[in-house]
């Protein structure tokens, strides 16, 4: 097979198949390697791009997806008849932030970052398939361990976790402080799923 035949049939299988597909399924259905496929999605977002199209690629981990380009989103919700979502609260940010910065995390980890109950938080964010079930903590009760989504990448505009903006330096002096902030309370702890084990293990001697 050519490469302008290469190019065209991953053109193909990503418009036909609406959502991502992992590179390695790709390669495998055209038998090359998933160097070269990657080579020729590379030249099909050039190609995309030079020429001022309504579509292009966007990478999510090991996956592409063939996407609309942002700027003409308003047109599209206007012939589809949709909705502008409505945007995301500051307490869904901050679980959102907690979550993606130390996943997986239970909800008590979550909750112990930020003082206050997030059942229904964590719950909206999962119908926005924004975070989704991880599997459980292996401690009495079992506790769901929640994660972020490729939906997560892709609503903010990111091929990977790698890509998050790095936590802010805390100074030695506010360490001791309580922060407003969920990100900054995510660094100073050094919370991990250890401490997710910690959590759960403090409410189950509580109960």
């Amino acid at each position: 097979m050519s490469e302008i035949n290469i190019k065209s049939a991953i053109e193909a299988i990503l418009f036909a198949s609406g959502s991502s597909v992992e590179l390695s399924r790709i390669a495998s259905a055209l038998e090359i390697s998933e160097k070269k496929a990657e080579e020729q999605i590379s030249v099909l977002i050039d190609d995309y791009n030079s020429e001022q199209r309504g579509i292009t690629i966007i990478k999510l981990k090991n996956a592409y997806q063939m996407v609309s380009v942002k700027e003409y989103a308003p047109q599209i919700r206007t012939i589809m008849d949709l909705r502008r979502n409505s945007p995301l609260s500051q307490a869904a940010l901050e679980v959102l932030a907690v979550v993606a910065y130390n996943q997986p995390v239970t909800k008590a980890f979550v909750e112990q970052v930020r003082g206050v109950d997030c059942s229904g938080v964590i719950g909206s964010l999962t119908l926005k398939g924004l975070v989704e079930e991880k599997g459980r903590l292996e401690l009495p009760g079992r506790p769901l361990l929640y994660g972020t989504t490729e939906n997560f990448l892709r609503c903010f505009n990111i091929s990977s976790l790698d890509q998050l903006p790095a936590l802010p330096e805390n100074d030695e002096k506010d360490s001791d402080d309580n922060s407003d902030s969920a990100l900054e309370s995510t660094n100073e702890n050094e919370l991990t799923l250890e401490d997710n084990k910690d959590i759960e293990n403090n409410l189950e001697e509580q109960q």
